[in-house]
């Protein structure tokens, strides 16, 4: 049985949650979400807490229904505090530049890169190394920080390339005489 589903979700202040049929919607200060939940999951609001529960008292009920409050707790907590990932260009002559709604990145191509930012992301470059995604979307945050990392991944060797502020490379030891 998945305990994660046994916890329940306290609503912080200024986070709105409005139950209709199977679906949820989140409103808080940094925005607003909506997902549509499991077949197998039933919801229930007390006051400022949600708790999840199977419709049936089977194995696949407990795992969806901790899937489910996994995903509805990330939704609370975008719309309230929302979430970053923060990117290190590692490299001589590596450059972020952010553009109104397009990320300029000069990643030792013969071309620049221009990413265009995707609806409800956020992109800040406060040096010309550093890149920080934002955005209350959680999976939208990191499908778009893995994006921009595929570009041009850390290599084993130097280190060069763009990598997550967290990440360690390891390295390999270079060719011996």
């Amino acid at each position: 049985m998945s305990r994660i589903a046994k916890n329940p979700i306290s609503l912080p202040k200024g986070v709105d949650v409005a139950l209709s049929g199977n679906s949820v919607n989140v409103k808080g200060p940094k925005g607003q979400m909506n997902m549509e939940l499991h077949g197998s999951v039933e919801i229930n609001q007390e006051g400022s807490e949600l708790t999840f529960k199977p419709r049936t008292n089977q194995k696949t009920g407990w795992a969806m229904s901790g899937t489910m409050r996994s995903l509805v707790s990330n939704m609370v907590t975008g719309v309230s505090n929302g979430f970053e990932k923060k990117l290190l260009l590692v490299g001589v002559g590596y450059r972020a530049q952010s553009k109104g709604k397009v990320l300029n990145l000069t990643l030792g191509f013969s071309h620049p890169i221009d990413y265009a930012v995707p609806e409800g992301i956020t992109i800040d470059t406060p040096s010309q190394t550093e890149v920080i995604v934002s955005g209350c979307d959680k999976q939208k945050v990191g499908q778009v920080s893995a994006e921009i990392r595929a570009f041009r991944p850390p290599e084993p060797y130097k280190g060069k390339g763009v990598k997550y502020a967290d990440e360690t490379i390891i390295r390999k030891e270079a060719k011996k005489k």
